[in-house]
């Protein structure tokens, strides 16, 4: 016999009709794009730590740091498949205070890596103009480069507007965009490799493991935020499980085909241009896949990966919208946030309102660029995702009855053990990160304010807009 304990409150109820909500490929496509959106941005591992210690991070980062994830996500989404995900889990699970953490830091994590995205999609664009056509004028002038971000936010906020539906569709489009250029890319690697056995650089192509002069531990410092960057984001969807078509059934299905799919999206084109003989030391950032692409298949090869990049960077950002504009909702709803923040399209249900204000945010953080605040993201999203693992534990400390479609093998030893696992990642990182001179007076002085705006945003926003009022209760149904 199941039970629920209490009703849903207004912010776990769904007013988005079901034909907009997502499908299984739909949701998969979104996690992809909240997570990877293809190797777009891999590339600096490769100089910084050498191909032998890229190939390892890549195949042993997903198991440490992503893996551990996708089995959390999916024991709590099925266990609560509740609007607003993971800041539900938290609130219900370590109490309130936590919760609005847990959403803090996402929510910030989400707003500065979205206008990132945005700037991406403006340099992938210049990318593009400059092999088709020799056009520059973007990379001279910072006004044309912030419109491309401006015309991109304001369309992909329209189409997020339609729901998630639209975004899943949208997604499908973007993936094959992404994939196509990857995967001639690759094929053109591996026929050249075989038939040029001799090939320099190539012969073997994983070596040196290490930058000469590097230890092991360094060099794998050195990639360690690249790849956990590249391999964030699995909680995202949790965000918007109301607006998922049959949420226990598709979650499992849907982390089960995008694990794989990510590693091999990231693994394949590296290994590609690992065997090209392409020197590995020359490899570049950002848009260095266009470069690399040119030498493998010729210039259209080249202006086809930058046009992947676009969409890869278009998609990211459609994904990101999606999942982040939820937060505020939720915060709304509970009454940390303006009311008006809960105000959803009248046709499509979404949270327009909450889409639109963080759509301006975005607007305004585009204006910056964003290479000193990518360890800073990783570690805020870190800070989001331990509370969430930190709940799943007190779950199954405190509700052993709660109803878990999906749950995690092993009892609470297995669950505490991979909990620990992207703790120790993290904090290996972190570590990495204050001993390099250059970065770790910089990653202090922007992670300490972020983290310490949110006890004093809780205290303001208790005061100012909740009032004593009670959070939206987050039911769990019970096994007898």
């Amino acid at each position: 016999m199941i039970q629920a304990d209490s009703p849903a409150g207004p912010a776990s109820t769904s007013a988005v009709p079901s034909a907009s909500k997502l499908g299984l490929w739909g949701v998969v496509t979104v996690i992809y794009f909240a997570v990877a959106g293809g190797a777009f941005g891999i590339e600096g591992l490769i100089a910084n730590s050498a191909p032998g210690m890229a190939i390892l991070l890549i195949l042993v980062t997903p198991f440490l740091w992503s893996l551990p994830t996708v089995l959390m996500v999916t024991e709590l989404s099925t266990a609560m498949p509740v609007a607003g995900g993971y800041y539900a889990w938290v609130k219900r699970g370590l109490g309130p205070f936590w919760g609005f953490m847990q959403a803090w830091t996402s929510w910030l994590y989400g707003l500065v890596i979205a206008a990132s995205f945005a700037v991406l999609f403006a340099t992938y664009t210049s990318s593009f103009l400059s092999q088709a056509f020799g056009v520059t004028a973007l990379d001279h002038s910072a006004l044309l480069s912030w419109l491309v971000c401006a015309a991109l936010i304001v369309a992909f906020v329209l189409l997020n507007i339609r729901g998630a539906h639209a975004v899943g569709d949208s997604s499908k489009l973007f993936a094959v965009m992404v994939f196509a250029p990857f995967i001639v890319m690759i094929v053109l690697a591996l026929f050249r490799w075989l038939t040029h056995p001799g090939l320099a650089h190539a012969a073997a192509f994983w070596q040196p493991v290490t930058p000469p002069g590097t230890s092991l531990l360094s060099a794998f410092g050195l990639g360690l935020f690249v790849v956990m960057y590249n391999f964030l984001g699995w909680d995202g969807v949790s965000t918007i499980l109301k607006e998922i078509e049959n949420p226990l059934q598709v979650i499992p299905r849907a982390m089960r085909i995008a694990l794989p799919v990510i590693v091999l999206a990231y693994l394949l084109p590296v290994l590609a241009g690992l065997v090209s003989g392409l020197k590995w030391s020359s490899w570049g950032d950002t848009t260095f896949f266009p470069e690399l692409a040119a030498s493998i298949g010729g210039r259209w090869l080249g202006i086809w990966m930058a046009v992947g990049g676009m969409f890869c960077a278009a998609g990211l950002f459609n994904a990101m919208v999606l999942t982040n504009s939820r937060i505020p909702f939720s915060l709304a709803a509970d009454r940390y946030f303006p009311a008006g923040l809960t105000a959803r399209h009248p046709v499509y249900g979404t949270p327009v309102v909450s889409i639109i204000v963080c759509a301006v945010i975005y607007a305004l953080l585009s204006l910056q660029t964003f290479a000193s605040l990518l360890n800073v993201t990783v570690l805020l999203y870190g800070v989001s995702l331990l509370l969430q693992f930190a709940a799943l534990i007190a779950f199954r400390v405190k509700e052993p009855r709660m109803r878990r479609p999906f749950r995690i093998p092993g009892g609470l030893p297995v669950v505490v053990g991979l909990s620990l696992l992207p703790a120790i990642i993290l904090v290996m990182a972190v570590v990495s990160t204050l001993q390099d001179k250059a970065k770790g007076p910089i990653f202090l002085a922007l992670s300490l304010p972020m983290l310490a705006a949110g006890p004093l945003l809780f205290l303001l926003t208790r005061a100012v807009f909740k009032r004593g009022a009670p959070d939206v209760p987050v039911p769990i149904e019970y096994v007898d």
